[in-house]
């Protein structure tokens, strides 16, 4: 679409894009009820769906009915979670996005990031008290409690990328079926 074209109706979009686009918003509804933003997950619903390999940003902006800042800002924060990647066409300044093949082995690895950078604020925390002093007993068996749980959990991290990856392999080699 381009600047001096209006966007199409309702009636001009053909019936599987408008399935594409509802579930688009589902997906924002989603991720919503988790706790990100609602725009983050409506891109990202879509950029999943959608039949193209890549879309403009300013494109993805005119199918979700939403301002260039809005997709901007959410394309910025799905790049650095790693759920989408930009795509550069040769000679077009326009962004492309499109979604990561692996979305969900994407957010896994994000999160023990995410676990690992948590455990390091942890580990500050009981580097700044005095851990002989009785009166910090209660802080440092929260903050040891805390770290040695980050630390667990990332032991389980890869633990389930090394696992997730052999799923998908014996599901692509047909040994593996939905249950």
């Amino acid at each position: 679409m381009t600047n001096d074209e209006s966007p199409p109706t309702a009636a001009e979009i053909d019936p599987e894009e408008q399935r594409r686009r509802a579930y688009a918003d589902e997906f924002g509804a989603l991720l919503s009820s988790a706790g990100s933003p609602t725009m983050d997950g409506r891109v990202l619903g879509y950029l999943m769906i959608m039949q193209q390999p890549f879309i403009s940003s300013s494109d993805l902006g005119a199918v979700l009915n939403a301002s260039a800042g809005s997709v901007s800002t959410s394309t910025r924060r799905l790049l650095e979670i790693g759920y989408i990647k930009r795509h550069v066409v040769p000679g077009d300044r326009s962004h492309y996005f499109r979604a990561d093949r692996d979305i969900w082995g994407s957010w896994l690895a994000g999160e023990r990031r995410y676990l690992d950078r948590e455990r390091e604020l942890i580990d500050y925390g009981l580097s700044i008290i005095d851990l002989d002093d009785d009166k910090n007993a209660d802080a440092r068996e929260r903050l040891t409690n805390g770290r040695d749980y980050f630390v667990w959990v990332a032991s389980y991290h890869r633990k389930m990328l090394v696992d997730w990856e052999a799923f998908k392999a014996a599901r692509d080699a047909g040994e593996h079926t939905e249950s």
